[in-house]
This record gives C-alpha cells, structure tokens and sequence, in this order.
C-alpha cells in the first residue's frame, strides 16, 4: 500500500524537491543546486514514464552527480571570465604619470595626472630631497588620503 502510494505521488515530491532546489540556487547561485535540480528533473521525468521509485532517485542522483562535475566547473569558468579586469579607484592611479604644475616647497607639491585630475602630492619618502619643479614629470606610487604621493619619473639620456 505504502509502495503504491509513494508511486503514485512521486511526482508531487519532485516538483517539491525542484522548487527547493531552485529557490536554494537563487540565494546562493553557486551552480550546485542548480544541477541537482536539473537531475531531479530526469527523476521526475522517469517516473512520469512508469519507472519505479527507487529507479526515479538512481537517475536523479546519477544525473546530479555528472552534471555537478561536468557542467558546473563549465559554467563557472565561464562566468568568471566576464569579470573587468580594469584596476578601478587607487589601483587604478598607482604607476599612472603626471607633471608637476606647482614647485614642491617641503616636499608638496599638485600634480595634473594623465588622466586630467589634479592632486595635491607628496614626495615619496624613498625620493632623495632634490627640488621638484613646475614641468617636471612624476608617477604615482602610493595613495594616502586624498594625497598621491609620487616620485620623480626617470629622464630619458637622449
């Protein structure tokens, strides 16, 4: 009796099982639920065609686990591919040129980076203590606060 009836509604615990495995997949989208939705799936589509319960849960399970080890680490690959790689806020500053537009008194001085953004700048700590003049080029090392800090950039022997 018990048999006849977990055969019979076998179908409505796995739309139940899917629709957890769905919901879980939403708030987690890892990719793993996912799969075992999608086996779930093929469980609930061989009992739709007469196949016994425990034969239902081996197709699921078999399903589920090539899915999780053959599509998943695909589809995961793919998605982290579409990442911007492109250094954004500081790194995206550090290294980047600049010339001075006003004479470094102390050690400070602004400087017009390439990217059109004027900064106040300090000497980096590493830079020997020679004057900074208006005109000269500088790269950025370092971010602190709202102040780059900056050494002077190499002059070509030409």
């Amino acid at each position: 009796m018990a048999v006849d009836f977990i055969t019979t509604y076998a179908w409505i615990l796995w739309l139940v099982v899917i629709l957890i495995f769905i919901i879980i997949e939403v708030t987690t989208v890892d990719f793993t639920f996912l799969m075992l939705a999608v086996g779930s799936v093929g469980g609930l589509l061989s009992g739709l065609l007469g196949a016994p319960f425990w034969a239902q849960v081996l197709i699921a399970g078999v399903i589920s686990l090539l899915l999780l080890f053959t599509v998943r680490p695909a589809l995961q690959r793919a998605l982290q591919k579409g990442g911007d790689a492109t250094p954004t806020n500081v790194e995206a500053l550090l290294g980047q040129s600049g010339t001075v537009t006003t004479d470094f008194v102390e050690g400070q001085g602004h400087v017009k980076l390439a990217n059109g953004e004027t900064w106040t700048a300090k000497l980096s700590q590493l830079t020997t203590e020679r004057p900074v003049e208006s005109g000269e080029r500088v790269v950025v090392t370092a971010i602190d606060g709202a102040t780059a800090v900056v050494v002077p950039a190499e002059r070509n022997a030409s």
